[in-house]
């Protein structure tokens, strides 16, 4: 049976608009997916709702459609996007509207629906997790487009997969690697090089976005179309296969994937191969997420020049004091960004962040900003802000949750409006916890130098809710047998200060010559929370990469 072959044109709501049109019309595809879903964007169309009731998709992706929907029909390729976001219904009635517009007569559309969950009180928005069975019904019934609410980001792959191979919910090897390709894909440019560690090695002035060409038995091979920018090697796979993953168990709704068996292996320019991927039954539970206001933040920054910058910031917090004293929650952080003998004034200059989050607006309000503005003549010499202190915003928390599978209602709305509702897995299992498998020898005792880690390592990292995961591996067996018996939780938490307090779990994926690392918490209630200097952990890994160790010299 012939691949087929599934691109990706979106990772995020505001990825590039015009990587639609780019992907149909470079290369032959199948079908074609958008992921335009995350924990922020649910809070982001939750609170559209409460402005509109009639919003709550993603509304970039319909006028993407108004230019691209006759062309993708055109060349015979099947649009599947998580768009739907809160009204996956109000979506698909809009695309009708618009190939009614566009003279597309017959464009048949489809969405699945049975994600959202009773809104717990104060929450905007509650949803669970689906797999790619509703996808799968919708394209077995003839859609052309098929939108969905929350689906896993991997299932905009695996459904389209498993209808066009005719996998049932038992085919778990096969399901697991349609899961891994779909997770490669989800978040578009980072397949092909973007975000990449080693970044000057590929053209990333406008990267291509990735493809699979899945077969039948759910291996697969990554590639892009030919011309476009970046570049699909084993290390920029690895790098996504890392991303905002935790150990050997990759769990979702319709089969957990064995990490751990994921093999990759070069077969030519921008061509890497998955396979050897195993599945297991999927957990019992299905994930949820809770979105819902946590109250209300304010922050200042004020620029400390030249000399005796520690003592500026100590008078700043004294003089503040009062006025912060009824907050619930104030976080000072002093970003020592200055130089010594420096050439310009802004590099002589240090910042130092005040955050401030209360559940009453006005706390956070003329309170906190006016204490601040009033210091101007009578603080700290060269006193000034970045920008006057503005109104308070409302601020986002996510919480994760796990409910029964019979609490949800999984269902597919077919292009002739039929509701099908779709079967949970027969069979289920509770992830088991992975021994550590053995590690390389270690290497030989040598000289050694002192220098990033980032010298020999890569790495990529994000955000799972209040959760860290940072991912580090190797590009040669030598480094491998280095890194495992070197970057060790501790001296993980050594060199990452922040991380101390909290609880760091180490995860080894030999095949990968990777280490995943999750540090639970540090995002405290998550990424729409801004409770951190880099909310979302992005530039974590790179932070760990700029840490110096001692490095045998036979490895720089």
């Amino acid at each position: 049976m012939t691949p087929l072959r599934i691109g990706n044109a979106s990772g995020f709501y505001g990825d590039r608009f015009d990587a639609v049109r780019e992907m149909l019309t470079g290369g032959p595809l199948d079908v074609l997916t958008g992921d335009y879903l995350s924990e922020l964007t649910m809070l982001i169309l939750g609170r559209d709702r409460l402005k509109d009731p009639s919003l709550g998709y993603a509304r970039t992706f319909l006028r993407q459609m108004e230019e691209c929907l006759g062309l993708a029909r055109e060349r015979g390729v099947r649009i599947v996007a998580n768009a739907g976001g809160l009204d996956p219904a109000g979506l698909a009635a809009a695309l009708r509207g618009l190939a009614a517009r566009l003279g597309l007569t017959g464009l048949r559309v489809a969405h699945v629906e049975g994600d959202r969950l009773p809104l717990p009180p104060g929450a905007l928005a509650a949803h669970a997790y689906l797999g790619g069975a509703g996808i799968a019904a919708c394209l077995d019934a003839g859609a052309d487009v098929v939108v969905t609410g929350r689906v896993t980001d991997a299932a905009l792959v695996s459904g389209p997969a498993a209808a066009h191979f005719g996998w049932r919910p038992e085919d778990l090897d096969p399901l697991a690697g349609a899961v891994v390709a779909g997770h490669v894909l989800e978040c578009g440019a980072q397949a092909t090089g973007g975000n990449h560690p080693d970044f000057r090695r590929f053209d990333l002035r406008r990267p291509g976005f990735p493809l699979a060409e899945v077969h039948a038995d759910g291996s697969c091979v990554i590639t892009k179309h030919p011309g476009t920018g970046g570049a699909v090697t084993t290390s920029t796979v690895t790098a996504q296969l890392l991303y905002e993953t935790a150990g050997a168990r990759y769990a979702g709704p319709d089969v957990t994937a064995r990490l751990d068996t994921v093999r990759l292996t070069r077969e030519g320019p921008d061509r890497v191969r998955i396979s050897g991927v195993r599945g297991e039954p999927p957990p019992p539970l299905l994930k949820a997420g809770v979105n819902r206001l946590g109250g209300w933040r304010n922050e200042a920054v004020f620029v400390l020049t030249g000399l005796d910058v520690e003592a500026k910031a100590a008078l700043v917090r004294e003089q503040m004091a009062d006025a912060l004293a009824p907050v619930a929650d104030v976080r000072w952080e002093l970003a020592r960004t200055d130089r010594p003998d420096a050439g310009t004034e802004e590099t002589a200059s240090a910042l130092l962040r005040l955050v401030v989050r209360d559940p009453d607006a006005d706390t956070v309000g003329r309170a906190v900003t006016g204490a601040a503005v009033e210091l101007a003549l009578a603080s700290y010499p060269g006193f000034h802000v970045t920008a006057p202190p503005g109104r308070p915003a409302p601020y986002g928390v996510f919480e994760a949750r796990y409910v029964p599978r019979d609490s949800v209602t999984h269902t597919a709305v077919l292009p002739d409006g039929r509701r099908l509702t779709l079967p949970h897995p027969a069979r289920t299992a509770q992830p088991a916890h992975v021994p550590e498998p053995p590690l390389p020898p270690p290497p030989p005792p040598g000289p050694t130098r002192r220098a990033p880690l980032g010298r020999v390592a890569g790495a990529r990292s994000g955000d799972k809710g209040g959760d860290a995961n940072v991912g580090v591996w190797a590009e040669t067996d030598a480094a491998w047998r280095w890194l495992a018996h070197t970057l060790t939780a501790d001296r993980f938490r050594e060199l990452l200060p922040e991380t101390r307090p909290l609880p760091v779990a180490r995860h080894v994926l030999p095949n990968l010559r990777a280490l995943n690392f999750t540090v639970t918490g540090l995002l405290g209630e998550g990424a729409a929370a801004r409770a951190r200097f880099d909310p979302q952990a992005k530039a974590l890994g790179e932070w760990l990469r700029a840490r110096h160790l001692d490095i045998p010299e036979v490895l720089l």
